[in-house]
């Protein structure tokens, strides 16, 4: 899946095949090194070695480690909305089916997607750091694609709704994988139920 982040997290956008694979493998080498050495021991450099490029390869995309970083976020961004779109394509209606999507997939890259567990959709780095711009991104995100699944007008009172939702299942989420390193199955569904009965007043 050769997924390319938003332009805007760019130098320069990839305009041939050749520049977007040489940019897929630096951030896949990003990916891997971040869960060998976490976000303090990740460099450029160790990056273009891995990714078996120029360190001008990469610098030509990114002007530091932060931007990589922000780039590798954007890319889950939009393979984790992959997911959950063929997800509920194959699935019942009704929004419970489309949580069960959204919860399961969110969970299946937190545990397999390499360099997730430190970035996923860009909330934690540095690392500690838990500001909001993300989860709005991702309450964004999935307020456009559930709307028309779920044949209701994407209003702000449906934004909202999705936003404290996204909120309550990133803080239990991250709960359940400080408990366990695979993530506390009981405090999963402890979050599954607690979201099911918030999202129940809404969208019942």
């Amino acid at each position: 899946m050769n997924t390319v982040p938003d332009a805007t997290s760019l130098r320069r956008a990839p305009v041939q095949r050749r520049s977007a694979e040489r940019l897929t493998r630096i951030l896949d080498a990003c990916a891997d090194l971040l869960d060998e050495v976490g976000y303090d021991g990740l460099s450029t450099r160790a990056v273009a070695e891995r990714a078996g490029v120029p360190i001008g390869s990469v610098y030509r995309f990114f002007g530091n480690k932060r931007q990589m970083a922000d780039a590798l976020a954007q890319r889950n961004l939009e393979r984790y909305t992959e997911r959950v779109t063929e997800r509920l394509s194959e699935t019942g209606d009704g929004w419970r089916a489309a949580l069960d999507a959204v919860l399961d997939e969110y969970l299946a890259m937190k545990r397999t997607a390499p360099g997730f567990s430190l970035v996923d959709f860009g909330n934690q780095i540095p690392v500690g750091a838990r500001g909001g711009e993300p989860n709005h991104r991702v309450a964004e995100r999935l307020t456009e694609l559930l709307s028309g699944y779920l044949d209701r007008e994407p209003d702000e009172d449906l934004r909202r709704t999705f936003l404290v939702a996204v909120e309550t299942a990133d803080t239990l989420v991250h709960l359940a994988f400080r408990v366990d390193p695979q993530g506390d199955g009981k405090i999963i569904e402890e979050a599954r139920e607690l979201l099911r009965a918030y999202l129940a007043r809404v969208l019942d």
